[in-house]
Order: C-alpha cells, then sequence, then structure tokens
C-alpha cells in the first residue's frame, strides 16, 4: 500500500538530514519504492502495512533511534490525501492573494480544539478543521500566527505544509488514473 509520510522536525532548527539517508532510514523499516518530495520530510513510500498509528509509531522510533531527536509522524493514503488536496476549507475567492497551509494532525480534532483554532482568527488568519487537518488562509505576511500556537491551541503536535506542495504531491504521486496507485 502506497503511503505519504508527513514528518516533523525535518531540516528546520539547525536540524539536517539528507534525502538519501532518510529513504535509507524508511528502506530499514522495510518500505520499497521509496521517494522524497522536497527537502522538508516529506516521503512517499510502499509498504504491506495499511497503516495507521502503528505504523507512524514503528516510523517515529526508529527515526528518534536513528538520528537521536523526536520526529513525529503524520501518515495518509492516496484517497486521503486527494482528499486533502480537495477539500474546500475557503471560498476561494476569500483566498485570492493569501496562502493556505494544511496542519496534518495524528488524530481528529476534538470539537473543543477546534473551537480553540477558531478563537485564533484574525484579520490576516482564517483557519478551517476537518477531521485531522487543519487549513490556515493566511491573508498576508503581516500574520503574526505560527504553528507553535497551533499545536498549544489544539493540544497536539502537527507538520505543516504549503497546499500547493500537497498539489504538487498529488499531482506526481497520487493520482487515480496515473496508473502510479498501489
Amino acid at each position: 500500500m502506497k503511503h505519504f509520510g508527513f514528518l516533523r522536525a525535518i531540516n528546520v532548527g539547525g536540524r539536517t538530514v539528507r534525502m538519501e539517508t532518510l529513504r535509507e532510514l524508511f528502506a530499514d523499516l522495510g518500505a520499497t519504492n521509496i521517494e522524497t518530495f522536497i527537502a522538508s520530510g516529506n516521503v512517499i513510500f510502499e509498504t504491506r502495512s495499511r497503516g495507521g498509528r502503528a505504523l507512524e509509531a514503528r516510523i517515529e522510533a526508529h527515526l528518534r533511534a536513528s538520528l537521536g531527536y523526536d520526529v513525529a509522524t503524520f501518515l495518509r493514503t492516496a484517497d486521503e490525501l486527494r482528499a486533502i488536496a480537495r477539500h474546500p476549507a475557503f471560498e476561494p475567492a476569500d483566498a485570492v492573494g493569501g496562502t493556505v497551509y494544511v496542519t496534518f494532525t495524528g488524530s481528529p480534532v476534538s470539537r473543543a480544539a477546534a473551537a480553540a483554532v477558531a478563537a485564533l482568527r484574525s484579520a490576516n488568519d482564517d483557519f478551517h478543521v476537518n477531521g485531522r487537518e487543519i487549513y490556515w488562509l493566511r491573508r498576508s505576511r503581516d500574520s503574526a500566527f505560527t504553528g507553535t500556537g497551533l499545536d498549544k491551541a489544539i493540544g497536539m503536535p502537527g507538520t505543516m505544509r504549503n497546499m500547493n506542495t500537497v498539489h504538487r504531491m498529488v499531482a506526481k504521486y497520487a493520482r487515480p488514473d496515473s496508473g502510479n496507485e498501489v
């Protein structure tokens, strides 16, 4: 089964991991057809496992032992990634001139956490929660919002990606008509 891994703490904060090394670490776990997409902790791979929290935990333990620090791991399937890419988080007119990001979390965001996220809205920032994803519309560069603020609001870690990256990954690795889906 094809998996899309979104890793937190790869090539940020002074920690550098070569993508070749990252692919080798996934191969150590028995993954096959491993590719990385841009040097920010996006790993596409196949395993016999259907995924889920057990596989995420296995990857996290192996990365912690190999790299010496925690690397939260968030897995999605091709179907899930396509759904994330096409989810209508914001009206198209609202997003003109802005940038949309998505934060991947390990479990669905609770109602209380969703309310805390809604409280972060401002003239520059809007948010939309959908299951295990939180979409952020940054209307201008003047935003004071950070991913750390989001982690605090939801009470769990996540990892953020620009939606352009997600769309590019879908186009390259998860198009249902491309023959590249397992």
